[in-house]
């Protein structure tokens, strides 16, 4: 099965809309005379990578023409692409499912009408693009919700992921970038770099120090389900910090019972066969996480896995200083696609003119 590794998150201010119908045509042209330059140039998996990188997405978004700060450049950029590249799969190596709202949640069907197609078999994707999910929205709980999922994939069957989430709450977005080449487990530090302005405290059981907990809540998930649901309406009634991240108020044990009853038939070997269950989501494992932690000590991390902003930062040698060699490399790139890209001469050159200010 194909495993894979986020690559980077991005925070976004929440903006409504969508592109006009004349600015997203143009960015569904030229983001496919960009993507076939790279592809010629470097090949498929380069474009993989490339979309993985949190500021080169961010760069990509700019040349096509988006609004850099906004959170539609994720669905649009995404959008363009996929559109860009229909028809052209075989010839690019490139294949694109997924988007935003109920057809994300299509992807897996349109990753087997692909296998269909092209004769290859697409449960893995399937596998990867479901965890991938899950991860960010069960695993890690840090107050955004889905609403976006693109996967990209090669021939060869590496992949990349660009799915966002919304907090109405605050008003922003938080972008993650998965690629399949970096670590083999889903499960615990799956990401190097995570980009964002704002950091809280949240319940982030796939980072390190969460190892514990992983596996005595895989172990829980086994347990008889009167057990659990007694554990937890025992911790209701209990005086707790209230600095404490899992309330017990969130839980309803009695509703959680059904669920239960399903881990404890099918007794999930570990933390990710867990997650990848149908019908396990957020309140399940936040409710495995809190008989963990508190009747067992073993501790879940409230650590958020974001680290810096790309909007912010670098300039001032804070958190470090900008490394000028990886940036210029990255326009290069971008600037040699777009002069070689088949465009008319007015969009190539404000196209160009875009790059120049980013």
């Amino acid at each position: 099965m194909s495993t894979g590794a986020r690559t980077g998150v991005a925070n976004l201010p929440l903006h409504y809309g969508a592109a006009p119908r004349w600015l997203f045509e143009r960015m569904t042209g030229l983001a496919r005379q960009i993507t076939l330059v790279i592809v010629e140039e470097y090949g498929p998996q380069e474009v993989l990578a490339k979309l993985s990188d949190p500021l080169w997405f961010q760069a990509f978004g700019c040349v096509l023409g988006f609004d850099w700060h906004s959170s539609g450049v994720t669905t649009t950029v995404c959008g363009a692409l996929k559109e860009g590249l229909r028809g052209l799969e075989k010839d690019s190596g490139l294949f694109v499912a997924g988007g935003k709202g109920k057809t994300s949640r299509k992807t897996p069907q349109e990753l087997e009408l692909f296998g269909e197609r092209y004769g290859f078999e697409p449960s893995g994707l399937v596998y990867a693009s479901r965890m991938a999910a899950k991860v960010d929205s069960a695993a890690l709980q840090d107050g955004y919700q889905l609403y976006h999922h693109t996967f990209v994939w090669s021939g060869d069957g590496a992949w990349t992921v660009i799915q966002q989430g919304m907090n109405e709450a605050t008003r922003w977005a938080r972008r993650y970038h998965w690629l399949s080449s970096r670590v083999d487990d889903f499960v615990c530090e799956p990401h190097s770099a995570i980009c964002s302005d704002g950091r809280g405290s949240v319940l982030n059981m796939v980072a390190q120090e969460s190892d514990e907990c992983r596996d005595l809540s895989a172990r829980l998930a086994g347990e008889r389900p009167d057990k659990l649901v007694g554990e937890l309406k025992r911790l209701q009634t209990l005086e707790l910090p209230e600095r404490h991240h899992l309330e017990p108020s969130d839980i309803h044990p009695d509703k959680l019972a059904k669920i239960f009853l399903k881990t404890y038939e099918r007794q999930p070997q570990d933390f990710e066969r867990l997650l990848g269950m149908e019908g396990v989501g957020a309140k399940t494992i936040r409710a495995l996480a809190l008989v963990s932690e508190l009747v067992y000590g073993a501790k879940a991390s409230v650590r958020d896995p974001a680290r810096f902003s790309f909007a912010h930062g670098g300039k001032d040698g804070h958190p470090y200083p900008v490394d000028r060699r990886t940036y210029d490399r990255s326009i290069e790139a971008l600037r040699a696609a777009v002069e070689r890209a088949k465009l008319g001469r007015r969009e190539k050159l404000e196209a160009l003119r875009r790059l120049a200010a980013v």
